[in-house]
C-alpha cells in the first residue's frame, strides 16, 4: 500500500515499531502512543497519546483524517490483578470504535486482540468461541466483542490474533527465549518434538498490509502467524548456529521441571524475569497448532523464511546490544 495516510496506535510496540518501518517508506504515517518509539528514527511519527483519554484519541485522529488505521495499542503484559489494569485494551478499544466511526476518510480499521483469547493447546470450534485463563486474555475477549457488537458501526474492520510473534525490536518473553540461546542458557527437552504457529515479525506485517485489501476477512477474527508451524527444538538450533556456530544442548524433562519450580520461587521472591518458570515450560511444551489455511490461501507466499528471519533478528540483536 502506498501514498496513503495511515494511523497506528501502539506504534512504539513491538509490531507497531516493524510497522511504521514498513509504512513510512511510500506513505504518511502517525503514531500515537503513551510510550517514546523504540526506534529514535521514529520520532518524527509520534505523537504521544492516552488511547484512554478520549478527548485527546479524538483530537489526534481527526486532525490526522487518516485512510487505515491500525489499533495496536494494548497492555499485553500477564502481570495485572484486575480487569481495571486492562482498561485501555478495552476502555481503549471502545473509544477507537467511537472515533474512527465519525471519521469520513476512514476505510478501514485493523484491531489486533491475542491468542490468549483462548488457553494454549485449545483449538476454538470457531471464532465466538473463546477459552482464556488470563485476565489479560479477557479483557481481549471483552475487546473483540465489543468490535463485533458496535451494531452503528461503519466501517470494514478485521480483528487480527497474533500467536507468538518474535523478530527485531521484540521484548519478553521472546527476546528473552533468543537471549537464553545467546548466553548459551537453552537446554530443549530431550527426543521431545514441538510444532508451533509462531510468527516472524515482518511476516505478520506483510500479512496485515495485504488484509487491509482483502474483503473476505472482513467482520472477521483471523490468527496472525507464519503459515508453517516451526518445530521449536530446530529453531533453538538455528538460532544457536547463528550465534555460536553450534548447536544447543538436550537434557531429560525432569531437570527443566526443576528449574522452572526454582524460577517460581525466583518469582514469588520478587525476580521479575526468571530465565524459565512453570509457566512459560508449559507454553514451551504445549504444541500451538491454530486453522490459517483460509488466509494462507488468500495471502499466498511470504517474503521471509524462518532461516532469514533468524539470521535478521540475531544480527538486530548484535547490533543493538
Amino acid at each position: 500500500m502506498t501514498g496513503c495516510k495511515i494511523l497506528i496506535t501502539g506504534g512504539s510496540g513491538f509490531i507497531g515499531t516493524n510497522l511504521i518501518d514498513f509504512y513510512s517508506k511510500d506513505n504518511k504515517v502517525l503514531n500515537l502512543d503513551i510510550s517514546e518509539p523504540r526506534n529514535k528514527e521514529h520520532m518524527e511519527f509520534w505523537v504521544k497519546v492516552n488511547i484512554n483519554d478520549y478527548h485527546e484519541l479524538d483530537r489526534a485522529i481527526s486532525e490526522f483524517s487518516p485512510d487505515i488505521v491500525i489499533h495496536m495499542a494494548a497492555r499485553t503484559d500477564l502481570d495485572g490483578k484486575s480487569l481495571d489494569d486492562y482498561s485501555s485494551n478495552i476502555g481503549g478499544v471502545q473509544n477507537i470504535l467511537e472515533i474512527t466511526n465519525k471519521v469520513d476518510s476512514i476505510t478501514k480499521v485493523i484491531f489486533a486482540s491475542s491468542r490468549l483469547v483462548c488457553e494454549i493447546g485449545y483449538t476454538p470450534k470457531d471464532e465466538f468461541d473463546y477459552r482464556t485463563t488470563t485476565i489479560y486474555g479477557e479483557s481481549k475477549v471483552i475487546g473483540e466483542k465489543l468490535v463485533r457488537e458496535f451494531s452503528d458501526y461503519t466501517k470494514k474492520w478485521i480483528i487480527v490474533r497474533p500467536t507468538s510473534i518474535w523478530g527485531p525490536w521484540f521484548d519478553v518473553p521472546y527476546k528473552t527465549f533468543f537471549t537464553t540461546i545467546k548466553n548459551k542458557r537453552y537446554f530443549h527437552p530431550k527426543n521431545i518434538s514441538i510444532y508451533k504457529h509462531f510468527g516472524y515479525v515482518k511476516n505478520s506485517v506483510y500479512i496485515i498490509d495485504k488484509l487491509i485489501d482483502k474483503d473476505k476477512f472482513n467482520g472477521k477474527s483471523i490468527y496472525l502467524s507464519d503459515f508453517t508451524a516451526l518445530e521449536v527444538n530446530s529453531w533453538a538450533n538455528m538460532i544457536s548456529n547463528q550465534f555460536h556456530r553450534k548447536g544447543i544442548r538436550e537434557i531429560p524433562l525432569v531437570f527443566l521441571t526443576l528449574v522452572a519450580v526454582a524460577g517460581d520461587c525466583l518469582k514469588y521472591l520478587g525476580y521479575t524475569n526468571p530465565p524459565l518458570t512453570s509457566f512459560r515450560l508449559n507454553n514451551l511444551l504445549t504444541e500451538m497448532i491454530y486453522d490459517i489455511k483460509d488466509v494462507e490461501c488468500e495471502i499466498g507466499d511470504l517474503p521471509f523464511s524462518l532461516e532469514t528471519g533468524v539470521v535478521e533478528t540475531v544480527n538486530w540483536m548484535i547490533e543493538n546490544d
